[in-house]
């Protein structure tokens, strides 16, 4: 039985300014994200999350979402999907966290190559339009304008979350993406600039996100 994205996420829907239009969220896991994001991840659209270096806590950001997305027996779209992750998820802490590995599919198509770049896109594409993905997190150093467009058309076609982890110098780039986020370690927290969001302002925060996580 097919079943709508409001009954996947939940009933929290985040409104524009003019009340006239809804944009489904999934909840974050950290209420204060929650608060300056209106809600939560929106969904059906694209986020970008810009790090100075892989492994800043980006991950440990994601894992309540993850874990309540994969949690939910019948979603109809099933797939977590990873495009070329810099490190190969490790299982055991991925289960700890509440995250159903069942529902992990992996994708390296290359090693860092241009070549491999074009392939790491085309990938996240696919596995957007494919309509049994739930969510895609996609690693990727460099998009043009038109493939990151391409991407947010995709994710709002088939209602699936779409999160991408770019390098700070991506930072330059204009976007289309519903979200831009940026994430810098700060001793046992991580410090949350919220660039770009729809219908609202920029915000930053610090959350101790290993410490929420456990």
């Amino acid at each position: 039985m097919a079943i709508s994205v409001e009954e996947l996420i939940g009933p929290h829907l985040w409104r524009g300014r003019t009340g006239c239009s809804t944009q489904p969220v999934l909840a974050t896991g950290f209420d204060a994200l929650d608060e300056k994001l209106g809600g939560g991840w929106p969904w059906g659209a694209m986020v970008e999350v810009f790090v100075q270096r892989y492994g800043s806590g980006e991950l440990s950001l994601l894992m309540p979402a993850l874990a309540s997305l994969s949690g939910r027996e019948h979603m109809e779209k099933g797939w977590i999907v990873w495009v070329s992750p810099p490190l190969v998820p490790y299982a055991p802490a991925l289960v700890r966290h509440g995250v159903d590995v069942e529902r992990i599919l992996i994708a390296r198509p290359g090693t860092g190559s241009r070549r491999d770049e074009e392939e790491a896109l085309w990938a996240t594409e696919q596995a957007l339009r494919s309509g049994a993905s739930a969510a895609v997190l996609a690693w990727l150093a460099s998009a043009s304008d038109t493939a990151l467009r391409r991407l947010q058309l995709a994710a709002e076609e088939q209602r699936c979350g779409l999160v991408l982890f770019r390098p700070e110098r991506a930072l330059k780039q204009r976007s289309p993406a519903a979200l831009r986020l940026k994430l810098s370690p700060e001793e046992a927290e991580i410090r949350i600039d919220v660039l770009k969001r729809r219908g609202g302002r920029p915000h930053s925060l610090r959350l101790d996100v290993a410490a929420a996580c456990r």
